[in-house]
């Protein structure tokens, strides 16, 4: 069992939440950056009015959600100094911050990473009518990935499912030639 110290010094990802609204100067991920905090905030690409302009922005996909690689010895001072930084919370957990085991915050950083426009998706709007193939990446940016395909009807385009469970879900794009399918 891990004592106090060792768990207030350990880091790793912690889930996040930014209270700002969505047009404030200074968000958290743009703060944390520039106090070189390891972070991550799955971002799109949408067409927003500047000046009475169309401009296509970077904006992040939930704009209240992010992750923070870090220990509470760090993390708590900021969220204490700044009121819109706040730790999600496990429900029932009597307080107890949300995290993501590091193995999979990096695979699924990897794999967004990897990918010009990946599809991002909230666990609700998942639903079983969207699975296809149970598959695994053999080759590629991808490879060793396991997951599913994301049925698309008529489209020649393979998407692979990796998730963050119960938080996110990101479809990147797979050269099919790399599918392998498991049964």
């Amino acid at each position: 069992m891990q004592s106090v110290k060792e768990t207030t010094e350990l880091r790793q990802w912690f889930v996040m939440r930014d209270l700002k609204r969505g047009n404030a100067k200074q968000p958290a991920y743009k703060l944390l950056g520039e106090l070189k905090i390891r972070f991550f905030t799955p971002m799109v690409w949408k067409l927003r009015i500047r000046q009475g302009k169309r401009v296509r922005q970077q904006v992040p996909f939930m704009p209240d959600l992010l992750f923070v690689y870090d220990s509470r010895k760090v993390l708590d001072p900021l969220v204490e100094q700044i009121a819109t930084l706040q730790y999600r919370f496990i429900k029932g957990g009597n307080r107890q911050p949300m995290t993501v085991r590091n193995a999979d915050m990096e695979r699924f950083i990897r794999a967004v990473d990897a990918m010009n426009n990946p599809c991002f998706y909230t666990p609700e709007e998942i639903n079983p009518d969207m699975l296809g193939k149970k598959v695994r990446i053999v080759g590629g940016l991808l490879d060793g990935y396991e997951g599913c395909l994301q049925k698309m009807q008529g489209s020649r385009i393979k998407r692979l499912f990796v998730e963050l469970p119960n938080l996110l879900t990101a479809a990147v794009e797979v050269q099919p030639e790399f599918i392998q399918v498991l049964r």
